[in-house]
Parts: C-alpha cells; sequence; structure tokens
C-alpha cells in the first residue's frame, strides 16, 4: 500500500514561512523583555531520566510524556512535557543560589495528547521562573511579567483569573479526607458539576458547616468572589482564611502594579493541584475557551532534587500567542529583500556584504533562474550605474541577468 510519506503525526505540525519568520521575532522580543525583567535564560535538554523529568509533578504529566529506553543503560527515559520541573531541577541542583533566581527559557515540548493549552501536540513553551521568595511580591511580579508578555505578543482583551489551592485543600483536611476522595472530589470540582459535588459530599459521610462550604466552592467565582467567600467560609479552619487573606493581597498589589487589569476570582479552578502549592493563576482572551498562559506558586518541587526553594512562575504556547496576536506581521515582517545579479565584480560583493552587514536580506540571483525579483520577496535590487552599484526599486518583470 502506498504511503504518503509527507505526511507528519496528528498534532505535529511544522512552522514555514513567514510564520516563522514571526515566531522569531516574537521569541526574540519576549526574551529580551525577560531579560530587562532580570531573568536568565537557560536552555534545558529535550530529554531527560524519566524520573527527573516527572519529580513532583503528579500523574497529569506523567499521561502526557513520551517514553523511550535508553539503549546504553536501559534506563527510561522521558521526552519533556513541561519545562519547568526541568529549570526546578537547574536551580536546586545545578546553580545552588542563596539569593532569589530569575530563570527563564523557550523551547519545544511533546505531548502525548493535546491538552486545550495548545492546538497540536508540539508547543513552542516560552515561561519564567522565579526562585527563593516566597510572599505575595513575587507572585505579584510574575503575574506583571505575565501580561507584559501576552501584551508584547498583540494579545487584546485579556483578563486574568486567580485562585489559590490552600482553600480546597484546607477544606479537604477539615473534611478528614482520604487522599483517594480528595481528589475524587477535586475532579468533580474542575467539572463545577453541582449534583456530582453534592453526591461525593454525602458518600464520603461530610455534614454540617463543612458540607455546606465544599458544595458552595464551586459557585465562588467571578469578581466578588473574594467577598462572598469570607461570609461563605466563615467556618473554615485558620488554613482556609489564610489562604483567602493572602489571595486578597495578591489582587490588591496587583491593583497597584496594574490597574488596567480585569482580575476575576475562581476558588474551585485549581490548576496543577498536584504539585502546586499556593496561588494559581491563568490568563484567558475573548472567545477562547482555554487559558493562554497559566502559572502558580509551587513551593515545594525543589525539595525532591535536594534542595527546597521557593518557586513562581508562568509558561505560554508561542505558538497560541502568534495565532491570537493582532499587529505581529507588521511588527515581526521582514522589510523587502534586495536582488542582486550574480556578476563576478567586487565592488558589487563589497555592496551586498554592506547591505548585509547593515541587517539587509540580499538574494543574488543566479544565471539562468526563472522568476520575479517580486516574487521573491525583493523590493530593492542592485543595478550597475555610472560605475557604482545603487539601490533601485524592483519592477514586476523577469530580471534580465
Amino acid at each position: 500500500m502506498h504511503r504518503e510519506r509527507w505526511l507528519l503525526p496528528d498534532g505535529i505540525e511544522e512552522v514555514l514561512p513567514p510564520q516563522a519568520r514571526l515566531i522569531e521575532g516574537l521569541r526574540r522580543a519576549i526574551l529580551d523583555l525577560f531579560d530587562r525583567w532580570g531573568y536568565d535564560l537557560v536552555v534545558p535538554p529535550l530529554i531527560e531520566y524519566l524520573e527527573s523529568l516527572l519529580t513532583g509533578t503528579g500523574s497529569d504529566l506523567d499521561l502526557k510524556t513520551f517514553k523511550l529506553t535508553d539503549p546504553l543503560n536501559g534506563r527510561q527515559l522521558g521526552v519533556r512535557a513541561d519545562i519547568t520541573p526541568q529549570v526546578a531541577r537547574i536551580d536546586a541542583h545545578r546553580l545552588r543560589r542563596a539569593v532569589p533566581t530569575r530563570l527563564c527559557y523557550l523551547g519545544a515540548v511533546l505531548h502525548t495528547r493535546p491538552d486545550g493549552f495548545a492546538e497540536g501536540r508540539s508547543p513552542l513553551q516560552i515561561g519564567a521562573e522565579l526562585f527563593g521568595h516566597a510572599g505575595v511580591e513575587s507572585d505579584v511580579e510574575v503575574l506583571g511579567l505575565m501580561w507584559r508578555t501576552l501584551a508584547l505578543a498583540g494579545l487584546e482583551g485579556v483578563h486574568l483569573d486567580l485562585g489559590h489551592v490552600g482553600i480546597f485543600r484546607g477544606l479537604a483536611r477539615q473534611a478528614d479526607l482520604t487522599q483517594e476522595q480528595e481528589l475524587d472530589l477535586f475532579e468533580a470540582l474542575q467539572r463545577k458539576a453541582a449534583s456530582e459535588i453534592a453526591e461525593r459530599v454525602r458518600e464520603f459521610g461530610i455534614t454540617g458547616e463543612t458540607a455546606r462550604m465544599l458544595t458552595a466552592l464551586a459557585d465562588l467565582n467571578g469578581d466578588d468572589a473574594l467577598v462572598r467567600a469570607r461570609e461563605v467560609l466563615g467556618a473554615a479552619t485558620p488554613a482556609v482564611q489564610w489562604a483567602l487573606g493572602y489571595l486578597s493581597q495578591v489582587a490588591k498589589q496587583l491593583g497597584r502594579v496594574l490597574p488596567e487589569v480585569p482580575v476575576h476570582f475562581d476558588l474551585a479552578e485549581l490548576r496543577g493541584y498536584h504539585y502546586k502549592t499556593g496561588v494559581v493563576f491563568a490568563a484567558f482572551v475573548p472567545g477562547m475557551g482555554q487559558e493562554v498562559a497559566r502559572g502558580g506558586r509551587y513551593d515545594a518541587i525543589g525539595r525532591l532534587f535536594g534542595r527546597a526553594r521557593p518557586a513562581v512562575g508562568f509558561s505560554a504556547d508561542l505558538k497560541t500567542l502568534l495565532r491570537l496576536g493582532c499587529g505581529l506581521e507588521t511588527r515581526y515582517a521582514s522589510v523587502g529583500a534586495v536582488a542582486a545579479p550574480w556578476v563576478e565584480d567586487p565592488a558589487l560583493q563589497q555592496a551586498i556584504d554592506a547591505l548585509r552587514d547593515r541587517g539587509r536580506r540580499v538574494l543574488v540571483l543566479f544565471p539562468g533562474q526563472q522568476g520575479t525579483a517580486a516574487e521573491l520577496g525583493c523590493s530593492e535590487q542592485l543595478v550597475h550605474r555610472e560605475d557604482l552599484w545603487v539601490l533601485e526599486p524592483v519592477p514586476d518583470l523577469l530580471l534580465s541577468i
């Protein structure tokens, strides 16, 4: 049977001109932004030992990770599905700094299945992580950097959703749930399935105020969710009250730093619940149900690499940002190229080299080739006039060379 050898696997795509140039322009701009905020670039490997890739991340990442065996030693390897654990390993094991450390990255990741965060299974993950500070201030810095990143990518109408895993985790402890019961109720909560949540609460024998608070959690979302939560969760433990207060402080400081940013709250949205330890957040744009960037605090993950450090960060898919951004074609499109004939003239070569040194794109047209300079994206051409090579506009005609 004849096979179409040019086909790619489902969810795996290649980026062609001119989109590849736009992606590269946006990549450089975002990494420059990160650098101005003090974030140092790291380049983790595409493949690692599986236990290192999955350390502290829970089962979700395990299901997304392609696995293979190293023929050199028989150990199991994984193709990274998320760069964040790799950056945590670098901070904890390789850098081992005592001061707060800001790191950023951009690289391809591979997913066994789409997760809604990106269109395909091979996102270009870009992100920033801050290690070594536990507090509202570092959460707000990362949120601010995420917002600036999305603005740089030309996304419009962005709003932020904030939550805190300590609220549900504290209620689960108050209800004395087993780990299996906690995860079961968590899954129902993510779907905001009110009847299923109520059924689970009854099934687990939870009664009184604790039952009422757990069943009400799915409705605590919106601009006024924190205000309502103070009343609805009034009988919760001090751990829950502390998480609510912390979230209020983050919102207050965010309003000071980015007063133009619409902020919503969703106390039942717990992205990365299995390894997150505090504030969780995501950015949304109108007309798209999935988040375009997400992040949060994950203080415990470094312990499994030999050194516990507070940590907070965010990530996004560069391909998604390119697809949703406005004005990127104008901002990152290439300037019209210059066409040059193939002539054995040192003066012509000097003119070509000078243009390239100034950042111009120069295409040499070979003898006998077909096509117009315009078809090659050239807006100007080098022409020999009075013993000089000068630039002139390109007519939309076949060049004679």
